[in-house]
């Protein structure tokens, strides 16, 4: 991680090629230093940070007032700074009797802040000060301010999963992390005004970049394991399954089993776990089927690559079986020849640099922030299998000579629905981390999302597809507008790369104009907007029959709805 001075140095480059965001910071004490650490930190993970910086002491304000300065920027991410010590100067000045609704007051600003104000917003929590005013009776008094901070940064998580634009940055975990003493320097606060130390602002700068990253499609997808005292201690080959350390006695191995346990928890939550080690592969397998002290299993593992070839060369094997982006895949690897060569080779891709210790492995991760999400859903856990199953398919394939036999035999089934309760929360999560197969790139919440189902406006289409395999679940989504009575806009079109070269963009096509002959409509009018990572669907509408409209500002191509004549597939749809 940059220190403050050389995420300083950074709005010293030539900002004018990078992606523009643009961002307001509200606070209610100096934010100056947060703001120039935010844009530093920007330019780090590809961003402008076109920035508004309210004045001091104006959060309430630019966010009640309609015609302040905060509405007329038009921020995509509000951040919003309110301090732990301003609220303790609320406390102190509130009689004992109304101490007791201090958190509640805050909630209530805070919920009206995601209602009046159209972006996503970002709020750091409050990191507690230990007043002592009770000391650890505190924890009994409701109206102390121990409490009350408790009570609302417990609300807070309540709020933001009630309120689908508000995400917390969690300025409270950064401050047990990094002790108060460390994050707060009272000689410069008192002359300041200043509440983050030159210290923290990197990494307060960072959890809020990794927020805005998450929400902007740059999720990290894929964990690549090494195995060899990375992932247990010893070496398998030399020391036999039954002999490695890994275990809950005293000792190293504690360490390799907790970092297991971390592991199996984010397989539980969707990311998908690979391995990739220098062994052979049926010795490499004998922990995860023989030695019960292992938490992993190999079910757990997605793709499992194990051999003698360099270690760049396999993550390449894995990401083509995966067909995810290289900037998607986290490589853990104890040997700092095997981590540089990586990094060398395959620059894209995460390779943190872990400590010699093992006993250090978790809490150096834990502070690293690498799997920041900006949703969640229950078929995130069925990932893993989703992806164990392409792998088969990809087997499957190498028996047939012809494409249109294998994908005949693979016996598709989609299910074309519009977007609901059940399938909202997938749809956003899709839009936010489609990145390679994305027509406009555009990314919706499930506020947006639930807006636009409402809508009269708009056309939605979630689509699913399954075949003799398995269930990949919801795989695309077409987002159609009504321009006028003739013509459709394709608003978004995206669809997870695991389905490519299947025919789902044959079916999703065919699907949308059959709509649009029926409703009367024309045609249908699609944009290419194209970004670092959409490249592969640049030719997209043009392959599809789709023709080239000449004088416009940006790629746009229209479809004849009456002289369409539906693509071949072998897609069925689900009745």
């Amino acid at each position: 991680m940059k220190d403050f001075k050389q995420l300083k140095r950074n709005l010293k480059k030539d900002l004018s090629s990078l992606p523009s965001l643009k961002v307001a910071l509200l606070g209610d004490s100096a934010t100056q230093l947060l703001a120039t650490a935010l844009r530093g930190e920007g330019v780090e993970r590809g961003f402008h940070i076109d920035l508004y910086e309210a004045e001091y002491n104006q959060v309430e304000r630019q966010v009640l007032d309609r015609t302040s300065e905060l509405y007329q920027w038009g921020a995509k991410y509000v951040v919003v700074f309110q301090s732990t010590h301003k609220l303790m100067e609320r406390h102190a000045l509130l009689p004992p009797d109304e101490q007791r609704r201090l958190a509640d007051e805050r909630l209530a600003f805070v919920r009206q802040l995601c209602q009046s104000v159209e972006a996503h917003i970002i709020y750091y929590n409050y990191p507690e000060i230990e007043d002592t005013v009770f000391g650890s009776y505190a924890n009994k008094v409701e109206a102390s301010f121990t409490y009350q901070v408790r009570k609302l940064n417990y609300e807070l998580m309540r709020l933001s999963a009630e309120q689908k634009n508000l995400f917390i940055c969690d300025l409270a975990a950064i401050q047990h992390k990094m002790g108060r003493d460390r994050l707060f320097d009272p000689a410069v606060y008192v002359s300041t005004e200043l509440l983050l130390s030159i210290d923290a602002l990197p990494v307060v700068a960072s959890r809020t970049l990794d927020v805005m990253c998450a929400l902007e499609g740059q999720a990290k997808k894929c964990l690549i394991l090494d195995l060899d005292n990375t992932l247990w201690g010893g070496v398998v080959g030399d020391d036999g399954w039954e002999n490695l350390q890994v275990g809950h006695g005293l000792g190293i191995g504690k360490a390799f089993t907790e970092l297991q346990q971390w592991v199996k928890k984010l397989k539980e939550r969707g990311i998908i776990l690979a391995v990739c080690s220098k062994n052979d592969e049926d010795k490499a397998k004998e922990p995860f089927e023989k030695n019960p002290e292992m938490v992993l299993r190999l079910e757990d593992i997605a793709v499992f690559v194990a051999n003698w070839k360099n270690k760049a060369d396999n993550i390449r094997t894995i990401q083509q079986v995966l067909n995810i982006g290289f900037d998607s895949m986290v490589f853990l690897d104890d040997n700092p020849f095997e981590r540089n060569m990586v990094r060398t080779e395959l620059p894209d891709v995460t390779v943190p640099e872990l400590p010699d210790d093992p006993s250090l492995y978790l809490e150096f991760l834990y502070a690293q922030n690498l799997f920041e999400t900006a949703s969640y859903s229950t078929a995130d856990s069925d990932r893993t299998q989703q992806y164990r199953v392409a792998a088969q398919r990809m087997v499957a394939a190498q028996a047939f000579t012809n494409e249109a036999d294998f994908l005949k035999s693979l016996q598709m089934e989609s299910e074309v629905t519009g977007f609901n309760a059940f399938n909202t929360p997938r749809v956003a999560q899709l839009s936010q981390r489609s990145n390679q197969f994305n027509l406009r790139t555009v990314r919706y919440t499930e506020q947006q999302i639930e807006a636009i189902a409402a809508s009269p406006e708009y056309v939605p289409f979630a689509f699913t597809l399954a075949d003799k395999f398995g269930d990949n679940g919801l795989i695309g989504v077409i987002i159609l507008q009504r321009q006028d009575a003739t013509t459709l806009f394709v608003d978004t079109w995206f669809m997870s790369c695991r389905v490519l070269k299947r025919g789902m963009e044959h079916f999703m096509l065919n699907t949308i104009v059959a709509y649009a002959h029926q409703h009367g409509f024309r045609r249908i009018v699609g944009e290419y907007l194209p970004t670092a990572k959409n490249g592969m669907v640049a030719d997209h509408y043009p392959q599809l029959g789709f023709v080239s409209m000449e004088d416009t500002a940006t790629a746009l191509f229209a479809l004849d709805v009456e002289a369409y004549q539906p693509k071949e597939c072998y897609i069925k749809k689900k009745r």
